[in-house]
C-alpha cells in the first residue's frame, strides 16, 4: 500500500505542477529530442496490477521512455483494453508500443493454436505493433531435445508466416537455458537459429540471460546481424547496477547492424520497481553510446 500511496502522491504533484499536462500528455519533454529508450512493461508488472495500465503508462512517459513492449495480452485485448484504445492512450502520452510478448505453447489441437495466433496478430496489428515475441518455450529440462527444437521451429515458422501478412515480425526471446542446454554440444539457441526460417523468425536477444548462460550477445549480433532485430537490455537489477555487463559494445554492434528497437527489462529490484526502472532510464540516457 505504501507504493500505491507514493505513486498517487507523486502523480498528483505532477498534475498540480502542470508536468503531465504540459510535458507528458503533449509528448514534448523538452527542446532536446529524447533518446529512443524502450521499456518492457513487465518491469512494472506489480504496479500494473495494483494501479492499472493507464497510471503506469503516465509515469513511464514522465520518466522519458518512448518505446514500449507489452506483456499483457488475453482474448484479443491488451491489458484488458481494445487494441485501438490502448494505442491511443500510449500515443497520447508521446510514446509508441512497438512490440508484444505473448505465449502459447504447442497443444494437441493445431487448428486452435493457429486460430489463437490469428486473433492475437489481428489485435497487435490494430495496436500498431511491429513485433510479436514469444518470451519462453519449453526448451529446459526434458524439452531440451532436437525433436522439440525442430517441432517448435516449425511452429515459429508458421506463426511468422501468418504475422507477416499483417506486417508484423514474429520472434523468440531467450533465457539462460537455451545456452546451458546443449544437444550434441550445440546450444539450443544456435539450433533455433539454424532450424527457424530467417524470412519469418527473428530473435530478441536478452543480453543478461545470454551472459548468465555463458555466452556474449555481441558474438551473436556479429554472426547473425539480421536475425537479431531486438534486444532486452537487462542487468541483475537496475541497468548498470551490477557493473558486470559492458553495454557499449552491445549497442555499438546493434546500431552497426542497422537495428533500432530495444527494451529495458528489470526483473529484480534494489528499490521499488518504479525507482529501478527510472534508474535504468537515467543510466542509459546519460550513456553517450545510446542513441
Amino acid at each position: 500500500m505504501a507504493n500505491r500511496r507514493d505513486f498517487i502522491r507523486q502523480a498528483s504533484l505532477l498534475v498540480a505542477g502542470g508536468v503531465i499536462g504540459s510535458s507528458v500528455l503533449s509528448g514534448c519533454g523538452g527542446s532536446a529530442p529524447k533518446k529512443h529508450i524502450g521499456l518492457q512493461l513487465y518491469s512494472l508488472r506489480d504496479d500494473v496490477s495494483e494501479l492499472g495500465i493507464q497510471k503506469v503508462l503516465e509515469i513511464v512517459a514522465q520518466m522519458g521512455y518512448v518505446n514500449l513492449e507489452t506483456a499483457g495480452y488475453s482474448n484479443g485485448k491488451i491489458y484488458d483494453l481494445a487494441p485501438a484504445e490502448f494505442k491511443k492512450i500510449v500515443e497520447d502520452l508521446g510514446m509508441k508500443a512497438t512490440s508484444a510478448h505473448l505465449v502459447r505453447e504447442i497443444t494437441d489441437n493445431h487448428s486452435e493454436d493457429m486460430a489463437w495466433w490469428s486473433r492475437a496478430t489481428e489485435a497487435f496489428a490494430a495496436a500498431g505493433m511491429k513485433y510479436m515475441i514469444m518470451p519462453w518455450a519449453p526448451f529446459d529440462g526434458k524439452g531440451a531435445t532436437l525433436d522439440n527444437v525442430k517441432r517448435y521451429s516449425e511452429y515459429f515458422n508458421e506463426i511468422g508466416m501468418k504475422s507477416a501478412g499483417f506486417k508484423i515480425e514474429f520472434g523468440y526471446h531467450n533465457h539462460e537455458f537455451e545456452f546451458t542446454n546443449r544437444i550434441d554440444g550445440v546450444p539450443v539457441y544456435d539450433l533455433l537459429l539454424e532450424y527457424t526460417n530467417p524470412n519469418h523468425v527473428i530473435f530478441e536477444n536478452d543480453v543478461y540471460w545470454t551472459k548468465v548462460g555463458g555466452y556474449n550477445a555481441v558474438d551473436y549480433l556479429k554472426k547473425y546481424p539480421q536475425r537479431h532485430k531486438l534486444l532486452h537490455i537487462k542487468d541483475e537489477k537496475a541497468i548498470g547496477s551490477s557493473g558486470t555487463i559492458d553495454f557499449k559494445p552491445i549497442f555499438d554492434q546493434f546500431y552497426a547492424n542497422g537495428m533500432k528497437d530495444w527494451y529495458v527489462e528489470v526483473e529484480k529490484y534494489d528499490g521499488t520497481p518504479q525507482e529501478d526502472v527510472e534508474k535504468s532510464y537515467d543510466f542509459l540516457a546519460d550513456a553517450k553510446y545510446v542513441k
